[in-house]
């Protein structure tokens, strides 16, 4: 069965930092783009960034540009989103996806999907 599991989420005061962890079962994470997405309640899921497999290329949405860095261990096939400076409007289920090569900022760029972390950003 191939699935994504993220984890790493949970309850954090403005301005801490998590790490969040993507880890892949029954696949390589190796062979993939990986995404982090979010979904705010009563909010489309958004892209937050984003790892390219063909050159390793990263992307940021605006809105953790500086905040926000992903990376990937390939001996440990797992991808991490280490996200500093955390703020209210950080709060969301996070979900991690991996599809193609290069990296898109949309859904249907990306094949599998995790089940997603609560990531809560509150005083």
């Amino acid at each position: 069965q191939l699935q994504l599991v993220e984890s790493g989420g949970g309850l954090v005061q403005p301005g801490g930092s998590l790490r969040l962890s993507c880890a892949a079962s029954g696949f390589t994470l190796d062979y993939y783009a990986i995404g982090w997405f979010r979904q705010a309640p009563g909010k489309e899921r958004e892209g937050v960034s984003c790892i390219s497999k063909s050159d390793g290329s990263t992307y940021y949405a605006d809105s953790v540009n500086g905040r926000f860095s992903i990376s990937r261990d390939n001996a440990k096939g797992t991808v991490y989103l280490q996200m500093i400076n955390l703020k209210p409007e950080d709060t969301a289920v996070y979900y991690c996806a991996a599809g193609g090569v290069k990296c898109s900022w949309y859904i249907e760029g990306y094949d599998y999907w995790g089940q997603g972390t609560q990531v809560t950003v509150s005083s």
